[in-house]
This record gives C-alpha cells, sequence and structure tokens, in this order.
C-alpha cells in the first residue's frame, strides 16, 4: 500500500495491535468461563475481544455465564491476564518500525489501550516508553471504548485535534471509539468486523504501513 500522509499524532491500541496480547485476554476469558462450565466458544468470546476489564466482568455476570459478582470476576481476569503479559508479550510484527517511523517525522504518539494501567505499564516497558508520549489507560477517562473518550483524552495530552489524528485499532471496539472521535483509523483486524470506509484502511499487517514525509 502507497504510505500514509503523516498526522498530527499516532494513537495506538495495545492488545493485539502491538503487542500481540488480545488472544491472551480472550484465552483468559475462555479460561475463565470453563471454569464457571459455561460456554467458551467463538461466538461468546466475540463480545470480550477489546473489552475492558470492568465491561468483561460485566458482561459476564449480566450474561449468566457466573454466579460470582462483578468485583470477584473482574479480579480473576485481572490476575490471570496480568500473570500472562507478565510472562512476556511477542510485538506485532512492524510496530516497532511504524513506531519508530513517528518518531522520525517528528509525529507524536500515544498509547490509548483498554487495559488496566499495571497492565499497560508492563507493555511500555516492552516496547520502550521512549516511543511514547503519553498514554491512556482503562478508567482513566470517564468513559472506555466504544466510546471516543480515550482518543479524546490522547489528542487533548498531545495538543492536537482528533481529526488530524491516526488511531490503530485491531477491533471493532476500538475501531468505534477511534472514529467516533474523529480519527482516521488505520486497522489491523485481530477478529473479524472492521469495514473500511471513508476514515477506515485495514491491513493485514503492520509491516504493510508505513507513514508519508508530506502531510
Amino acid at each position: 500500500m502507497p504510505p500514509l500522509p503523516r498526522p498530527a499524532a499516532l494513537l495506538c491500541d495495545m492488545d493485539g495491535t502491538l503487542v500481540d496480547t488480545e488472544h491472551a485476554w480472550l484465552d483468559t476469558v475462555a479460561g475463565f468461563l470453563r471454569s464457571q462450565s459455561s460456554p467458551a466458544d467463538a461466538d461468546t468470546l466475540a463480545p470480550f475481544a477489546g473489552a475492558a476489564l470492568a465491561d468483561a466482568a460485566a458482561l459476564l455476570v449480566r450474561g449468566g455465564l457466573t454466579a460470582l459478582t462483578e468485583a470477584e470476576t473482574a479480579a480473576l481476569l485481572d490476575r490471570e491476564f496480568t500473570a500472562r503479559v507478565a510472562a512476556g508479550v511477542t510485538v506485532q510484527p512492524g510496530a516497532l518500525r511504524l513506531l519508530d517511523r513517528a518518531r522520525a517525522l517528528g509525529v507524536p504518539t500515544a498509547l490509548v489501550t483498554a487495559s488496566e494501567r499495571h497492565v499497560a505499564d508492563l507493555v511500555l516497558d516492552t516496547l520502550g516508553r521512549h516511543r511514547f508520549d503519553t498514554s491512556v489507560a482503562s478508567g482513566e477517562t470517564a468513559l472506555g471504548k466504544p466510546h471516543p473518550d480515550p482518543y479524546l483524552a490522547a489528542a487533548a495530552a498531545l495538543g492536537v485535534a482528533p481529526q488530524d489524528c491516526l488511531a490503530v485499532e485491531d477491533t471493532p471496539t476500538g475501531a468505534a471509539a477511534a472514529l467516533a472521535a474523529g480519527c482516521r483509523l488505520l486497522a489491523v483486524p485481530s477478529v473479524p468486523g472492521i469495514e473500511p470506509g471513508p476514515r477506515t484502511v485495514l491491513v493485514a499487517s503492520l509491516t504493510e504501513a508505513d507513514l508519508t514525509e508530506a502531510a
């Protein structure tokens, strides 16, 4: 694909986009479902792709998939997923090259994640904190993805207009948040559901993505 126009800022999702943790998250949810004697098939797991911890716990409880409380469910999911991330994550192909290209062009970069702050910090250490100017994690805005708040907060922290930013996402939940904020979207889907559109470019891998010097 031709290089993308240089954005005012690059706003990157984390799980499944920059690091291969979306499947670890879904495996965490699947393991929890099996422990509760609930189905863990693809259709059951689909709503949890890109979901924040609290939202996932609420879905599980309200859907009758566990007899535990939301707090108990969230604590179990958090403990398991954090352990998986702490054990090591794989950086997605092309992710560091895209981040470094943004750095070379003077494009400020934000991490915008639905994961908890302690998980985001583990990944920031892996990716290199010098590659990011700011980060927004779960619970740090009034509403999380699929609402636009996290992307609006990241753009505001960088002092740029959301419509001049390029968001990078892998799930329909994250894509909805980025588009609702007014951002252009580079999607590298880890699950089905993101459609191409006037402000959306789909790629199979970040190895296909590049930024041009022209704005």
